[in-house]
């Protein structure tokens, strides 16, 4: 037997009848009219097909079958009173399971050396941490919420921007000796230069390259360029000096100030590439992702916020 909306009401109204030892206590007790618990009754008699009460015009008596009945109702209420307490908690405290999808570089660079403190602060909840390169599909794949780099596709989404970061092309200064320092954008395509591309996770290819100063722009398509798709490989390979490359200043930072890398054209270097805190349409939103929404938006509010960004394509 199924439980649809008239056996789940007319069982409240059962235990209420038994617990009061009558129908107008029940009445009372539910804020309803003693006619309206007899059709409550009779309708869930009806629906099990069986006789719960014996009644008199003095006493009300389980039958039988209410007896059996009672017993394997009284812990089903229990269970469901258990639930919803439970619901009811976890909708205003930290707790519970949240699946986060994270941008593998924002994970290794800002999120790990701090997510202990984070897990502290809330020990009743189940962090799931899912480093990927997409997004992919936060509902169907059961994400609370992502992290992700890049402008946020129009859609079901709500997205609340953590940070802007520059975006800057650099080389070593071994590899700058070797083949020379250009001192344009256009002068990229002298001298034989080597060109190492980070891979567009969204499109399988090469972002493309863009210099900003102001509202000017320059556009620059490396050609023969390696491509790589993760960070540290990266910086790994400008730092040892293979070539030419463009990067997130998020990251790159001690390797300016040790002068590991150097920045080519420091005039052009107006092009932004945000971070994104991205989680599903609700009407409530759940506390536990307030709670990581707030948590690494303090993360990200050392990063200066620049101007509005002018390009969103880029790594």
């Amino acid at each position: 037997m199924s439980l649809d909306a008239r056996l789940a009401s007319g069982m409240g109204v059962f235990a209420a009848v038994v617990d009061t030892g009558s129908f107008v206590g029940a009445a009372e007790a539910l804020d309803l009219s003693p006619p309206g618990v007899s059709r409550a009754i009779a309708r869930l008699e009806a629906r099990l097909g069986a006789r719960l009460f014996d009644r008199t015009t003095r006493s009300v008596r389980l039958t039988e079958a209410g007896q059996r009945f009672h017993e394997h109702v009284v812990p089903l209420l229990a269970g469901m009173e258990e639930a919803a307490s439970q619901v009811a908690r976890s909708a205003s405290s930290v707790a519970g399971r949240l699946r986060v999808n994270v941008d593998p570089f924002f994970s290794r660079l800002m999120l790990a050396p701090r997510l202990g403190e984070f897990l502290q602060r809330y020990p009743e909840l189940q962090l799931e941490i899912i480093n990927r390169d997409q997004t992919g599909d936060l509902v169907a794949e059961g994400f609370d919420l992502a992290v992700r780099f890049g402008e946020p596709r129009a859609g079901a989404l709500r997205a609340r921007k953590l940070l802007e970061t520059r975006i800057l092309t650099v080389a070593s200064p071994d590899y700058l000796a070797r083949h020379g320092r250009p001192r344009h954008p256009s002068e990229l395509g002298r001298g034989g230069h080597r060109f190492i591309q980070f891979r567009n996770p969204n499109t399988g290819r090469a972002f493309d390259w863009e210099f900003r100063k102001g509202r000017s722009l320059y556009e620059y398509q490396p050609p023969n360029a390696l491509l790589l798709n993760d960070v540290g490989t990266l910086h790994g390979l400008l730092r040892a000096g293979t070539g030419i490359g463009q990067v997130m200043e998020l990251g790159v930072e001690p390797y300016l100030a040790d002068d590991s890398l150097v920045v080519l054209f420091p005039q052009w270097c107006d092009e932004r590439f945000p971070l994104y805190a991205l989680y599903p349409h609700r009407q409530l939103r759940p506390v536990k992702v307030g709670a990581f929404l707030d948590f690494v938006s303090a993360l990200t509010g050392t990063q200066p916020l620049s101007a509005p960004a002018t390009a969103k394509r880029r790594r």
